[in-house]
Order: structure tokens, then C-alpha cells, then sequence
């Protein structure tokens, strides 16, 4: 019995040297790698060898020491430590990146899917006449584009819907440089609310009520103003986006067009994004229409201007649309001069000429003409002059409500640098002739003014959302830097107390009675 004792004894003796060999081992390496100091204890004299061979254990327990010892050999006399490297270059990453970002942060509220993933789901019922789920392709971009007649690049070229921001700038916020978990860190709070979507369920082809047009505006209000994150600033630090006009978002009877979301109290806190804004509110913003250009890389920005500089402009202007029912419209004296002038290349576009729909028709016009003719649209505004802009043709505005008082973060404040403005009044009345205003441009202005347009392609694009440009700003960024400086400004004026903001503290999700 006594033998059988002391034989188990000697088995476990290595086992518990190993042990202990180990631990001091490590508290060296520790000590080596991870602090870059020197040791503050010994290292034991024995090694795992001798271990082994004291009180036998075996051959294979003999191997599996001495395996140990060199692994652990090896470690002991690498250079400093691959760990304590990847831990400063991660405080060197993070450190580096704060200070790029500060200022900067954008935290995105995630909200539930009936404010946005729901509402794609319905893209088959948005429009009577057509299926919209096609133009959601590609990150919101819709499907590229046909360029057999190399009127276009190979690539980032789509058929964007001209109302489709609301999914592209979605996507495209989720490759903002300086995203953030932590609002409290955030210099602005992005609502990734489908607003333009929501409205468009309700306006054509379907019997809803007021309050079902008003009833996702209503819930949302609800949902954000029960956060946290709102009660910080009272939503002045929010912004969200409708990718249609504002006239949309602005009903004041429930018989009217569109619904009530720019009447609620608490969305006149935030900072509202439209493609067209109402010229007499100060909380709303528009920014660029869409086109169909929707770059992924540098490189395919550079090289698209380069080739818009090389073009050889044939005709002095253009003018591609169709008439207007309206008698205030002006169209039909711009389609009469046009077609009587052999300057002017004219687009005529019917009901019924599909011709006109297919984007290489416009678009190769434009590229071969110096100034494009933009009257207003259906609204003030229309995507025909960001499709001009991007062809390096100088877009001509016959009112201010069309660019001026519409796109200031995204156009220069100079704006004969970059368009024509020919007061409307004078055209309808016929007292100017629109060749010969364009005629008495010197040749030397009239080329600075398109190199100025081809400049201002980077900031009127939306880059590709499932990847990212590598140094240009495109809209996205020229907004958020815009949204986060108006923040900005809202947070020093709180901060002194001024009472001139257009809400108290609100959680208010009611509508504002007018």
C-alpha cells in the first residue's frame, strides 16, 4: 500500500511542476509582449525537460513537454510581441479616426420596418399604370442602362426613377465615414423614414383617407418622440428625407393633395430633405434630383468629365419636353423658338413618345449642345437640368425658384457662373429672343461656364450606395456636412438661451392648427 502511495505521489509531481513552469512563463511573456518591461520576478531554474525526466511519466509525456517548452521557447525569443503591436495599432486606429470624425458623427435611429423595409414591399401597388419594384434594383438605382450607342459609360450608369431618393440615401448613409452607436457622440441623428414612398401609396389609384395618408407621419412622430435621443435637442438635431417634392408633405384640408407631414410641430424640429422645397419654410432643404449617373469609384467620375470636356458642342441650345396644358407655361413659346431657330436642337416629347423615356435620347443632345433650356416642370423644379449638368450642358432658368432659392448647399451662390437666367415674364410677353440672349455670350464666357458645370458633377451625383467613393464628396456628403453645420448652429443657440427656434421642447405629435 505504502509503494502503491508513493508511486501516485511521483505521478502527480510533474504534472504539478508543469504547472507551475507554465505560470511563470507566462508572467515573463507577459511581461516581455504585452507591457515591454522587464520582468519582475525570476524566471524558475528548472525547464519542462527536466520536468519530464523527474519521476518518469513516460515517452509520450516526455514528448509532450519538451513541445511545449520549444513553443513556448519560440515566443520568449520573437520580436516584441505581434499582441501588443495589434493593440497600439488599434489605439493609433481609433485615435485616428476620432479625430477625423469629431464634429462629424451621425447616429441612424433603427426603426421598425414598417417605416421603411415594409413600404418597399408594396412597390407593386405604389402606381396603378406601372410596377415600381424594378427601379429598387441595385441598391434603389434601378437596372443599368442600355448603352449600345455608347451614349453613356460601360459603367455606373442606371435607370434611376427621379423619385427614388428615399432608398438611395439610405443606403448610401450606411457608408458615411463617421457612423456611430452612440448618439451621444453624434453631431446629427438620421430618421431613415421612407417619406416619399409613404405618400406615393396613397395618392393615385387608391381611395384612402386623410387619416390614412396621415397615419405612418403621425406614428412616426410618436415612435421618435418617446426616444431618448430626441429629448436631447427636441429633434433639432434630426433630419430625415422624402425623395418627392414638399407640396407632397404640405395639406391643409383633408380634401386636398398629399398629406400632413410638415404640419406636425415636431417634424418642423428636424431638418426635412426634399428634391424641391417650399421657398417660404426654414426647415426644409432640397437637394439634387437623382440622375442616372451613380459612380463607384473615383476614377469613373474623373474620366466622365474628361470626356464631357473633349465634346464638340454643335448646337448652341436645346430644349427637350413636351407642352403644357397650363396657360401660364411657357413651353410652347420654347418649342416655337427652338423650332424655328437653326441653332436650337429640338426634343419634342408627346403623351405618347416613348422615345422620350429612354434616357440616351436627351441625353445625347445635351452632351452635343451648349446651353439647355429648364423650365419648370410640373413643379417649379425638374431633374432635366441635374440630366443637363451632368452632360456639361449650361442649364438656363427662366425662374429663381427652379435653382436659386432651391439647391444653396449644393450650387454655387454665384450663379452666372453656371446658368443663364432669362426672366420667364419676358418670354411669355415675347419680348426676348432666346438665341439672341444666348448669341451675345462671348465664346471665352460661355466655355468657362461649361468647365464650371463639369466641375460641379462630384457634389450632384449619388455614388454607388453599395460602394464608395475614395476622395470626392458626392450629394450625400455635401448634405451631411451642411445638416450637421445647421445643427450646429441650432445647438449654440439653445445653448444662449435664444428663444427665436420654431418649437419649444416638443413632444407634441399633433398637427399644427392653421
Amino acid at each position: 500500500m505504502e509503494r502503491t502511495g508513493a508511486r501516485s505521489g511521483k505521478r502527480w509531481l510533474p504534472g504539478l511542476l508543469l504547472l507551475a513552469a507554465t505560470s511563470w512563463l507566462l508572467v515573463i511573456y507577459f511581461h516581455l509582449a504585452v507591457l515591454r518591461g522587464p520582468p519582475v520576478v525570476s524566471a524558475p531554474r528548472w525547464s519542462l525537460a527536466e520536468v519530464a525526466s523527474d519521476g518518469g511519466g513516460g515517452g509520450d509525456g516526455q514528448r509532450f513537454l519538451l513541445q511545449q517548452e520549444e513553443r513556448l521557447s519560440k515566443l520568449m525569443k520573437a520580436p516584441p510581441a505581434a499582441t501588443g503591436n495589434a493593440l497600439s495599432a488599434a489605439r493609433d486606429e481609433r485615435r485616428r479616426r476620432d479625430d477625423e470624425c469629431r464634429g462629424r458623427y451621425v447616429y441612424i435611429h433603427d426603426l421598425p420596418p414598417r417605416f421603411n423595409a415594409d413600404i418597399l414591399a408594396n412597390c407593386r401597388n405604389w402606381y396603378p399604370w406601372m410596377d415600381m419594384c424594378v427601379y429598387l434594383d441595385n441598391g434603389g438605382l434601378g437596372r443599368p442602362v442600355d448603352n449600345a450607342d455608347g451614349v453613356f459609360a460601360d459603367e455606373g450608369w442606371y435607370a434611376t426613377d427621379h423619385f427614388g431618393l428615399d432608398v438611395i440615401f439610405h443606403r448610401r448613409m450606411k457608408q458615411y465615414d463617421c457612423l456611430t452607436s452612440d448618439s451621444s457622440r453624434a453631431a446629427a441623428v438620421f430618421v431613415p423614414f421612407y417619406a416619399g414612398f409613404d405618400v406615393v401609396q396613397h395618392l393615385w389609384g387608391v381611395n384612402s383617407t386623410a387619416r390614412e395618408k396621415d397615419a405612418l407621419s403621425l406614428d412616426l412622430v410618436d415612435w421618435l418622440t418617446r426616444r431618448p435621443e430626441w429629448r436631447a435637442m427636441g429633434g433639432r438635431d434630426h433630419f430625415f428625407l422624402s425623395g418627392r417634392t414638399a407640396y407632397d408633405h404640405q395639406r391643409e384640408t383633408d380634401s386636398e393633395w398629399g398629406n400632413k407631414l410638415l404640419r406636425l410641430p415636431a417634424v418642423q424640429n428636424m431638418t426635412v430633405l426634399f428634391v424641391e422645397k417650399l421657398p417660404w419654410m426654414s426647415f426644409d432643404f432640397a437637394i439634387p434630383y437623382p440622375t442616372y449617373f451613380h459612380p463607384a469609384r473615383d476614377a469613373q467620375v474623373v474620366e466622365w468629365q474628361r470626356r464631357m470636356r473633349a465634346m464638340k458642342r454643335d448646337w448652341l441650345f436645346t430644349f427637350a419636353g413636351g407642352a403644357r396644358d397650363d396657360p401660364d407655361s411657357i413651353r410652347h413659346q420654347l418649342i416655337k423658338q427652338c423650332g424655328s431657330s437653326s441653332f436650337c436642337k429640338l426634343v419634342q416629347c408627346g403623351r405618347n413618345e416613348r422615345n422620350c423615356l429612354v434616357p440616351s435620347t436627351f441625353m445625347r443632345v445635351f452632351q452635343g449642345t451648349r446651353f439647355c433650356l429648364q423650365p419648370k416642370g410640373d413643379t417649379m423644379t425638374r431633374r432635366s437640368a441635374f440630366d443637363a449638368i451632368m452632360a456639361g450642358c449650361v442649364p438656363v432658368f427662366f425662374h429663381p425658384d427652379s435653382a436659386y432659392t432651391q439647391y444653396r448647399w449644393h450650387l454655387p451662390e454665384a450663379h452666372d457662373t453656371y446658368s443663364v437666367l432669362i426672366p420667364e415674364a419676358d418670354v411669355r410677353a415675347g419680348n426676348v429672343s432666346i438665341e439672341e440672349t444666348l448669341r451675345r455670350i462671348p465664346p471665352d464666357v460661355a466655355e468657362q461656364m461649361t468647365e464650371t458645370v463639369i466641375g460641379l458633377i462630384p457634389r450632384l451625383v449619388y455614388a454607388d450606395p453599395r460602394s464608395k467613393l475614395e476622395t470626392l464628396k458626392d450629394a450625400v456628403d455635401v448634405t451631411v456636412e451642411a445638416v450637421i453645420g445647421r445643427v450646429n448652429k441650432l445647438r449654440e443657440e439653445m445653448a444662449r438661451g435664444q428663444g427665436h427656434l420654431l418649437q419649444k421642447q416638443s413632444g407634441n405629435a399633433g398637427v399644427q392648427q392653421t
